[in-house]
């Protein structure tokens, strides 16, 4: 319409002033997307044509004068997903990044419909235990407040520091209950999902039968199994933005599958999660009253003795964190043949337990990530607001130190 101002395109996040340093910023990386697009192109066709980069740029210069932004088309799309895994510094899986599979829903954005698409997510990323690694990106002004897909509610008990469940997870659980959710109390109580889109928020349950838990025993020590303990087969992350060339795409969770040292390592051992070790060492008769008993080792090494068991009986595909650094160095060895350099962070590269004994442990790398990449919630980031009365910072709830803020879809992003 004459007069009218123009839309920004689809799923692109505009600069407050598309002429000024910012937006000037964001042409010069959607064009350096666009030249890393056409100088390796599709896996199997290889670099593209002169002629078509020329065309392209000419393109996405014209689109920015007119909108302030930078659409990728499918294609591009595809390539900067997994390409923003190949970017990740925080994550050893990187070498399975070409079979990253793109769900192109930037023309979704109403939450029922999100929803919708976030249950087929969870049942063909399953797919019967054969875990396939997937991303959904959706359309602008909408997000899932859930950091994962399949995430344990945590309760404070009245009167006492205790929390009865997962930690990490006491203000998603107090925000879910204000918008009308009931848990029983349990430890291991499955979230209902709450996608926010225009300012309201919305609670949707995860159906049951989508949902593939893993009982947590041991081949050797039934205590193990008397514990109790279970987690989710399928790691979503849900709470991460893809940046691809300058546009940011707000809503994009992705998977891929478990390393064992995630579960056992982390979530259920750290202090601040489930805190097992304790009274696994009690359950298994070692004495805790020394450290150097280092009952705390032992324990540990079976837990993940145990975890590694019951997916591998559950049919769930999980790999170990000696599997994991070996697939590291070959996808090093590719990227080298390739010509280009792995960035990482060593800290999140080795894995929370025995790192030394992996190829991984005698590395250094430069630890700046590179564009495309996902992004997490961070330090800093506000809480979950306790109250929908309560002002709307970012409502997610911050990192905690080895999860919430890696980038990696081979895994839950949870730990190492």
């Amino acid at each position: 319409m004459s007069g009218s101002s123009p839309q920004r395109p689809l799923g692109a996040q505009a600069p407050a002033d598309a002429g000024g340093p910012e937006g000037n910023a964001g042409l010069r990386d959607s064009l350096a997307f666009a030249e890393q697009f056409y100088a390796e192109g599709a896996p199997t066709a290889g670099p593209l044509p002169p002629v078509a980069l020329e065309a392209r740029l000419r393109a996405v210069s014209a689109e920015w004068a007119a909108t302030g932004a930078f659409t990728p088309n499918e294609a591009e799309l595809a390539f900067g997903a997994r390409v923003a895994w190949r970017n990740s510094t925080r994550c050893i899986g990187r070498l399975f990044w070409p079979a990253l599979q793109v769900r192109d829903l930037r023309h979704v954005s109403v939450p029922d419909e999100v929803y919708a698409h976030l249950l087929s997510h969870l049942q063909d990323a399953y797919a019967g235990g054969h875990i396939q690694p997937i991303i959904s990106v959706f359309g602008p002004g909408v997000r899932v407040l859930n950091s994962q897909l399949l995430r344990y509610a945590g309760y404070r008990l009245p009167g006492t520091a205790a929390v009865q469940g997962d930690p990490e997870n006491i203000a998603l659980t107090e925000l879910a209950t204000e918008l009308g959710w009931r848990g029983s109390g349990g430890r291991f109580d499955l979230l209902p999902l709450i996608i926010e889109a225009g300012g309201k928020r919305h609670l949707y349950p995860v159906p049951p039968d989508l949902v593939k838990e893993v009982e947590i025993t041991h081949p050797d020590l039934p205590q193990i199994a008397a514990l109790g303990l279970k987690w989710p087969a399928l790691p979503v992350i849900s709470d991460a933005t893809l940046r691809i060339g300058g546009t940011t795409f707000g809503c994009a969770p992705f998977n891929g599958w478990y390393m064992q040292t995630e579960i056992a390592a982390r979530n259920l051992a750290d202090h601040d999660r489930y805190d097992a070790l304790p009274a696994l060492a009690r359950a298994l008769g070692l004495d805790t009253r020394h450290e150097r008993s280092l009952w705390r080792d032992r324990a540990l090494l079976e837990l993940n003795v145990a975890v590694l068991h019951s997916f591998r009986e559950a049919g769930v595909k999980i790999v170990d964190h000696h599997t994991a650094a070996a697939q590291f160095v070959r996808f090093q060895e590719r990227e080298a043949a390739a010509g280009r350099e792995v960035r990482g962070q060593w800290s999140w590269l080795i894995p929370p337990m025995s790192p030394a004994t992996t190829p991984v442990w005698g590395q250094s790398f430069r630890g700046r990530e590179l564009s495309p990449r996902y992004e997490r919630p961070g330090a800093g980031t506000p809480p979950l607001a306790s109250s929908l009365a309560a002002a709307s910072p970012d409502p997610r709830p911050p990192a905690a130190p080895g999860e919430s803020a890696r980038g990696c879809p081979r895994a839950g992003l949870e730990q190492s």
